[in-house]
């Protein structure tokens, strides 16, 4: 165990002391640390007003990737239980967006949202439609962000839930088609709590990820427009790295409220949605 010790030691459990640290430390203009200064970062975090709105944007950001991306992979999975022609395709081609990295699915969006030449406003032109400023727009560019989100995450719930649907008893289904349940009442019913606990997984790992998400913020829309997609990853970021800003302290002190929130809600998970998973 003492390589993935040593790891951890360094990637993980070092960065997180040196994290706490900078936290209650003030920067100079270099970023380094100029001495210590107590809850300061903290009070001007929870003081400012922008904040307030970071953190708005980071759970409203959450909130429209965690569930459509688990509800869109659950329908795709239900349907391609069924028998029909060609599954298997219809099965990689909707597993497909794990493959791509962030960065790489991004960058496919950025073309697609973009105003002059993109798919999506040629549709929109076809159809009679004025262009959409999908990226720039302060009222639309959260939603598209987080739809390329969805996009990405789909393919990862899929595999997860396909291979809970692939493990279901098939004495339990069969039973209960004797007993008369078909069609939503034995979806419902029967496959739903089966898959319970793949949903619980995927809700609590989607969790985590969305409040980590970073690279389709960074290259669609770099926080904007008027700081309407900054989530708080994203403002660490801002504070710490963008324009040689170099406040790691109140960065530090960002990062540590972003730690306690994954953890909250995490516990929060576990101590109500795992009451109603069922483990067989």
């Amino acid at each position: 165990m003492l390589p993935a010790l040593i790891v951890f030691g360094l990637f993980i459990f070092w960065p997180l002391v040196k994290s706490i640290l900078l936290s209650v430390q003030g920067t100079d203009i270099l970023g380094n640390p100029s001495g210590f200064v107590g809850a300061v970062n903290y009070t001007r975090l929870f003081s400012d007003p922008d904040f307030l709105q970071v953190l708005w944007v980071t759970f409203a950001f959450t909130v429209l990737t965690v569930i459509p991306s688990i509800a869109i992979a659950l329908l795709i999975a239900l349907l391609l239980q069924g028998r029909i022609r060609g599954v298997r395709f219809f099965r990689t081609a909707f597993a497909l967006p794990f493959a791509f990295s962030v960065a790489t699915a991004s960058v496919i969006f950025g073309v697609l949202f973009n105003p002059a030449s993109g798919v999506l406003n040629g549709i929109l032109s076809h159809l009679g439609i004025d262009k959409v400023q999908w990226l720039t727009n302060p009222d639309l560019a959260l939603w598209s962000v987080s739809g390329a989100t969805v996009w990405m995450q789909i393919g990862y719930n899929l595999l997860v839930l396909s291979a809970g649907l692939g493990a279901l008893p098939e004495d339990i289904l069969e039973a209960a088609r004797l007993d008369g349940a078909s069609g939503l009442r034995l979806q419902r019913s029967i496959v739903m709590p089966l898959l319970t606990p793949q949903l619980f997984f995927l809700v609590v790992v989607g969790t985590i990820h969305s409040l980590q998400s970073f690279g389709q913020i960074k290259i669609l829309t770099v926080g904007g427009p008027e700081d309407r997609t900054t989530t708080l990853v994203y403002s660490i970021y801002e504070q710490a790295f963008a324009n040689n800003n170099s406040n790691y302290g109140y960065a530090s002190a960002q990062a540590m409220v972003l730690l306690v929130i994954v953890l909250i809600i995490t516990a929060l998970q576990f101590g109500v949605l795992e009451r109603k998973v069922f483990y067989r």
